[in-house]
């Protein structure tokens, strides 16, 4: 029934925009199981005790003033879609009426590829920081899956309060980041304008969208450096059986990874770790923050492969 209603959402997507956004979230939701979040008293105050300590462990191996988000919500994987479908509006509005030379055929297969994406999304998010990027206010979010916080902790064979403090960690070390530098949410919102206005006249802004490779590298391994140093325990092995269990999903799922560019994430963790550990292990964690002090301390794309030169450029 779920993938029946979920494809007839989709072909039955209406409008006049590229998207019909209210049949993504339909055919997305339709397609995947909410979850429960009927948490215990020790799981709501789990989650909070996790991002409390996370946070008070990250000022003080970062060396850095910042607050977590007002808005911080424990979801299901409906809640996760709903939250997220206003921020795949947003940074695809600028595409506008172009829907191709077959409008109605041009939007069932935009609404059918987003729906898709979100479903796979909402099966697989564990936590996100949400910088609401393109929003008209301010507010970040800071949201956790539980349901598949569960799902993966049992997947994994692991201990799921263990798992869950993991991604508290993780996803308080992005905070961090954007609360010590109020600027990186406008630069990143500069970005993604052009390269998406750049697409919406049917062309690719290389030099945006290297920009905003580079940050998120930056952004991916800083994160992983604070999280690394600041967590109160090993997790090499909750890294080891997570990675394996990527590289043992099925040929739909990998695809749908790579399409979704999830790939890439993977390398950016990995380089922008690589970078900001040689800075670490040079000036500490404090002299690694530095990055957020103001944009022109981003590392370039050729620097974080030559984390010295960054080193001699920012004293």
């Amino acid at each position: 029934m779920g993938l029946f209603r979920s494809v007839q959402a989709v072909t039955g997507a209406s409008g006049t925009g590229p998207v019909d956004w209210t049949a993504v979230a339909e055919a997305a939701k339709a397609s995947t199981e909410p979850g429960s979040i009927a948490l215990s008293t020790e799981q709501q105050e789990g989650y909070a005790d996790d991002v409390r300590e996370a946070r008070g462990r990250i000022r003080e191996v970062a060396a850095i003033d910042f607050d977590v988000p007002d808005s911080i919500e424990i979801q299901n994987r409906h809640h996760w879609i709903d939250a997220n479908i206003d921020t795949f509006q947003r940074v695809m509005a600028p595409l506008g009426e172009q829907v191709g030379l077959i409008p109605g055929l041009a939007r069932m297969v935009n609404t059918g590829t987003m729906s898709i994406a979100l479903a796979f999304l909402g099966n697989n998010v564990l936590g996100q920081y949400d910088p609401l990027l393109l929003a008209e206010n301010d507010a970040h979010s800071l949201y956790f899956v539980h349901p598949n916080i569960s799902k993966v902790a049992a997947m994994l064979d692991v201990s799921e309060p263990r798992f869950r403090r993991w991604i508290a960690f993780h996803e308080v070390s992005h905070a961090a980041e954007f609360g010590a530098a109020p600027w990186l949410a406008d630069q990143l919102e500069a970005d993604l304008e052009r390269a998406v206005d750049a697409l919406g006249e049917g062309s690719l802004d290389r030099e945006a969208l290297g920009s905003l490779d580079t940050t998120m590298t930056a952004v991916e391994g800083y994160a992983e450096l604070v999280m690394d140093r600041a967590f109160d325990g090993e997790y090499a092995d909750l890294r080891r059986k997570l990675d394996e269990r990527r590289q043992g999903r099925g040929p739909v799922s990998q695809l749908v990874r790579r399409l979704l560019g999830l790939g890439m994430k993977r390398r950016q963790y990995e380089r922008g770790k690589q970078f900001f550990e040689t800075v670490a292990d040079e000036r500490g964690v404090e002299g690694a923050s530095a990055v957020w002090d103001r944009p022109e301390n981003l590392p370039t794309d050729t620097e974080l492969d030559d984390p010295g030169a960054w080193l001699d450029r920012v004293r």
